[in-house]
């Protein structure tokens, strides 16, 4: 073969490996919010001498950063076609798009908290039919009438009462595995301290962690309202303000977009917190959190901080999911009134075990995630799984706010 077709040795295989004979698994990266949820299971595979991990990442309309992201872990990507093409052991996926072409048996991942969103693609619904959950339609998990996935990864005992519902030819495929975000940040909690003290808060500061999902209905995408209100009010007055923003609202805009809308706040002490970083630390370490019908805002429920919620509207959140016990419960931003107040008010009105319901509604199987998944995949491997129990390791020591805020190095990328 000629050096001009020559492939990628995890592709070819034969003598151009060094350890050889190992399961193949092919790790299918869609966005970096699905990579940042694959992590916590192809790592569980990383270290075993049986097994190799080939990567790819595939298209998606969120898919910008995806390649930069895994080469920052180290990893390097065999190209979409070429994964096509090629036989895997077992494929992991986070992602519906393209993965009925892989030649593979299929693990899909379920990714945020809980099942949120109802599915945004209507055409295949009857007039007035609800709408399911993406993750629990026949729409993400069929291809022409046939089940994809070989085993369906959940995170609650109740997701199989509403895959009964929507798609219950997916049930014979589906597992509660639990949420690895819970784990993790319960696993985080006792080093809340430490975390204050890697971002940079003072003794006498208060953190407020501003989160939003993408999309129109979001924080983001209601920006102009109220950021400069938090800026004003809060800034400077031993208040520090940091935001986490889904990725794929960087991935659609672009991260030089993002700053440049956020260009106002420069010396106003915004962090802007980049959408690879690990956001879970931050919102341990936070005060308060403000944040809309998104993922973060929900695992917020399960730290000590003071959830308000930005106004949004119901249709966007299913009647099932965390999002909705939530809404129920949490105090909601009122507009036009002083932030500092109503910051004051909700801490002050906060009850014991107010988010009780909620943070058992994310995991039916809290701290077990790491242990169930890998017997999961090891047994679609056909492999016997390491002897000793999976690490769960709390979320690592973040910077400090100082690298994050808008206005450091911002004449850099002028």
């Amino acid at each position: 073969m000629s050096v001009s077709t020559t492939r990628p040795a995890l592709i070819e295989q034969g003598h151009w490996l060094t350890v050889r004979d190992c399961k193949r698994v092919l790790v299918v990266v869609h966005t970096v919010t699905f990579a940042q949820r694959l992590q916590e299971v192809f790592g569980l595979l990383e270290s075993d001498l049986r097994i190799q991990l080939v990567f790819t990442a595939a298209p998606h309309a969120f898919g910008s950063g995806v390649t930069q992201y895994l080469q920052e872990l180290g990893i390097v990507t065999v190209p979409w076609e070429e994964a096509l093409r090629t036989e895997f052991d077992l494929a992991l996926a986070a992602g519906s798009r393209g993965v009925h072409e892989l030649r593979a048996p299929v693990v899909r991942v379920s990714h945020g908290a809980g099942h949120i969103k109802p599915l945004t693609d209507t055409g295949s619904l009857a007039p007035g039919e609800r709408r399911p959950p993406g993750m629990l339609s026949r729409r993400h998990l069929l291809h022409e009438g046939r089940l994809v996935p070989a085993a369906i990864a959940y995170a609650h005992e109740r997701d199989l009462a509403e895959l009964a519902r929507w798609c219950p030819e997916a049930l014979p495929a589906a597992h509660v595995v639990g949420d690895p975000c819970v784990d993790r940040i319960t696993a985080g909690l006792p080093r809340r301290a430490e975390y204050r003290r890697a971002l940079g808060i003072g003794s006498g500061e208060r953190l407020v962690v501003v989160t939003s999902t993408w999309g129109p209905t979001s924080t983001f995408g209601r920006l102009d309202a109220l950021l400069p209100q938090l800026l004003g009010q809060l800034s400077g007055d031993g208040h520090r303000i940091a935001m986490l923003v889904h990725p794929n609202v960087f991935a659609g805009h672009g991260t030089r977009q993002v700053r440049g809308w956020l260009a106002g706040c420069r010396d106003r002490g915004l962090a802007l917190v980049p959408p690879e970083a690990d956001w879970q630390a931050p919102l341990i370490a936070a005060d308060w959190i403000i944040g809309d019908h998104g993922s973060l805002t929900v695992y917020g429920a399960l730290t000590e901080a003071t959830l308000l919620l930005t106004p949004g509207p119901r249709r966007e959140v299913s009647d099932y999911s965390p999002t909705a016990l939530l809404s129920a419960v949490a105090p909601v931003i009122a507009p036009g009134y002083p932030l500092a107040g109503q910051l004051d008010y909700a801490a002050r009105s906060r009850r014991p075990g107010q988010y009780d319901d909620v943070t058992a509604a994310l995991s039916s199987a809290p701290g077990e995630f790491h242990q169930r998944m890998r017997s999961v995949v090891y047994r679609l491997l056909g492999l016997g799984e390491p002897a000793l129990a999976p690490l769960v390791s709390p979320p690592p020591p973040p910077p400090s706010l100082r690298q994050w805020e808008v206005s450091a190095g911002w004449e850099a990328v002028q």
